[in-house]
């Protein structure tokens, strides 16, 4: 497409130049998400479609939060098995209970001593209750290696969750991307509509699989806490409570602040791979105007702007763990204090010793999923972020297809007809004002003019890549509109001057339009395209496999290869783009007898600018300023004189000389 018939209206426009525009998204505000809450939603969604593996984590979480709590319980009663011991100095008698009324207390040397007395395995306690001390600890051995093991499960479970929904999104995002309108693409930089696709996607993932466990257990760990230190003490959750109002004020007003910072992060994290992938596509154009320096520089604004925003991102996320770690100290030294003041000075309740460590370590489990989440913050504003970018493309409105007749390819003949076709890519600057063109079956037709003429919007409206504004287009009578788009295409075969070849071998290639072609199919469609010679002599031939774009090959004999893969698709309507534009002239003239065979039998549309290649042209037309300024064969166009007689002369003035 040439850049000069249309301008991207989406696409940010870096300038390469020194003082250039540079980045528009290193403006220090940036907008946060549109709406939080549906991303939120549309992602828990995702999550759920894993049912079975979503419910299987959440018994196992439930399981080993139930052991998690169990501990402090045991460890509580643990203590309280310990009961100090009183031995009378002059007979070695042991004294439990310190009663000052026993006379065996009375004027007795008492030394006191804080051991453990076991009677066949079990103590007899204050209260006269039997407490197992060796089955509290046998009891907390088996539930720390529950926990442990049941641990390692909840690992590989939130892992298969991970990659699960992440697997769903990603294809769920290249199935958008291939339905979306060829005007998203154009109008959009591939670099960032990849790091969606990649980057955004990993965030995801990443805090599926940490982010996500850690919420959940978090939700039960603080219910389960909760109702624990009620049973031990009212009062003292009471004072635990009082922290709580203050970790959600302040927990609130940082995530606010931060999240802007990691939805900017991200948003710089596109630019950066959209400038990085336009770099590396136009390299030579960038060394041989000596523009590396511009572009290093342009790199290293952007690059330096995603680097201050890292940073920011990080410090205000790190700055939450620290907070909130310190709001749950001062919850653990009020109830410490106020637990030690109720032994000391008499309280509600039969309160010891051995439920303020209960309830020391229940208010630890309480504030610690609120630290966990502070600490998660980050990596669930990273990934609602990159959620948010994932579902804008998801959101975008498909290509629409209102084709319904029941046609196929081949009953297609190639009768085309432009009837007063208006178009415009930017509103207030048409492009075409009021064609008119008709080209008849097997009919061979050029279509020239200066740059920016229009030229190449036309093949783009007839393959409906783009849609008219007004006017319409028909094939064999049939507007193109009430034709399926996968019939229509399917009729057409394109060669462009920029060839598209995949990393793949080039049997593959030649096939990519019709796969269910023949070996003996495959072959002959090279040799009509002059291309087995040169494919027969490469090592592997047909199976040799091309690198990324086919940079292993020339550009003539990538060339070759597009026209044996047109060829053996069999259109029956061809497009030749500035076929042979950028190839020397003994490759042209090979190109230019491979193109005489497939255009055979063929309406063919031929865009050029080397006006020697469309001599042979059925008809000639000239685009000027949107409309069909003349049409005729070339020695007509000549003898007229007007706008083609111009080209011509312009184009060829140096040769007679």
């Amino acid at each position: 497409m040439n850049k000069g018939e249309k301008r991207p209206i989406a696409a940010p426009n870096f300038d390469m130049r020194p003082g250039g525009r540079g980045n528009p998204n290193s403006r220090a505000s940036v907008q946060k998400p549109k709406n939080l809450k549906k991303t939120v939603v549309r992602l828990i969604r995702y999550i759920g479609s894993s049912k079975y593996i979503l419910i299987a984590l959440l018994l196992i979480m439930l399981a080993v939060t139930a052991a998690e709590l169990a501990g402090p319980l045991l460890q509580g009663n643990a203590i309280d098995a310990i009961e100090p011991i009183y031995v009378n100095a002059e007979t070695d008698e042991i004294l439990f209970n310190y009663d000052k009324n026993d006379p065996r207390f009375e004027g007795i040397s008492v030394k006191t001593v804080f051991r453990v007395h076991f009677w066949r395995g079990s103590y007899v306690g204050r209260d006269g209750r039997t407490a197992g001390m060796v089955s509290y600890l046998a009891a907390m051995a088996v539930i720390f290696l529950a926990c442990s093991l049941l641990h390692y499960f909840q690992g590989i479970i939130a892992a298969k969750l991970s990659q699960r929904t992440v697997y769903t999104m990603r294809n769920d995002l290249f199935r958008k991307i291939s339905r979306l309108p060829i005007s998203y693409t154009d109008n959009h930089k591939h670099g960032d509509i990849m790091s969606r696709m990649t980057n955004d996607v990993e965030n995801v993932s990443n805090a599926i699989s940490q982010a996500i466990t850690s919420l959940f257990s978090a939700v039960l760990t603080l219910v389960g806490a909760f109702a624990m230190m009620l049973v031990l003490s009212p009062i003292m959750t009471l004072v635990a409570m009082v922290t709580v109002p203050l970790s959600i004020f302040i927990s609130t007003k940082l995530g606010k602040f931060m999240r802007r910072y990691f939805v900017r992060q991200q948003r710089l994290l596109g630019s950066l791979n959209g400038t990085v992938e336009e770099m590396v596509t136009s390299y030579q154009t960038v060394v041989v105007y000596g523009k590396e320096e511009a572009a290093v520089a342009h790199f290293s604004e952007i690059s330096g702007g995603l680097r201050d925003c890292a940073v920011s991102a990080r410090v205000w996320g790190s700055v939450m763990g620290p907070v909130m770690n310190f709001i749950g100290n001062l919850q653990y030294v009020m109830i410490a204090a106020t637990g030690g003041a109720m032994i000391l000075f008499g309280g509600p309740g039969n309160i010891s010793i051995g439920n303020i460590q209960s309830m020391l370590s229940y208010s630890k489990r309480f504030t610690r999923p609120i630290n966990q989440i502070a600490n998660q913050y980050s990596t669930i504003l990273t990934a609602l972020a990159g959620a948010e970018r994932i579902f804008e493309i998801m959101d975008q409105p498909e290509e629409v297809d209102e084709g319904v007749l029941d046609l196929s390819p081949a009953e297609i003949e190639g009768n085309i007809e432009f009837e007063n076709i208006h178009f415009h890519y930017v509103e207030g600057e048409p492009v075409l004002k009021g064609l008119n063109l008709s080209v008849k079956a097997g009919q061979k037709v050029a279509i020239v003019g200066a740059t920016g003429s229009g030229k190449t919007t036309v093949v783009n409206l007839l393959t409906r890549f783009y849609e008219v504004v007004e006017g319409k287009i028909t094939v064999d009578g049939i507007d193109i509109r009430d034709l399926p788009k996968k019939t229509l295409r399917r009729a057409i075969a394109i060669v462009l001057q920029d060839t598209v070849l995949f990393h793949d071998t080039i049997r593959a290639n030649i096939m990519y339009g019709r796969p269910t072609a023949t070996e003996q199919e495959m072959k002959e469609a090279a040799r009509h395209a002059k291309a087995d010679r040169f494919i027969e002599r490469l090592p592997d031939g047909y199976d040799t496999v091309l690198d990324e774009e086919g940079s292993n090959l020339s550009r003539g004999q990538r060339q070759l290869l597009s026209i044996a893969r047109a060829v053996l698709a069999d259109p029956k309507i061809l497009i030749l783009d500035e076929a042979t534009s950028s190839v020397d002239t003994r490759t042209e003239m090979h190109i230019q007898q491979a193109m005489v065979a497939l255009m055979k039998n063929r309406t063919s549309l031929i865009i050029a600018h080397r006006l020697s290649t469309i001599r042979d042209a059925d008809v000639i037309v000239v685009v000027k300023n949107g409309v069909i300024a003349e049409s005729g064969n070339h020695d007509e166009l000549l003898a007229l004189g007007g706008e083609y007689a111009k080209l011509y002369r312009n184009q060829f003035a140096g040769i007679a000389t």
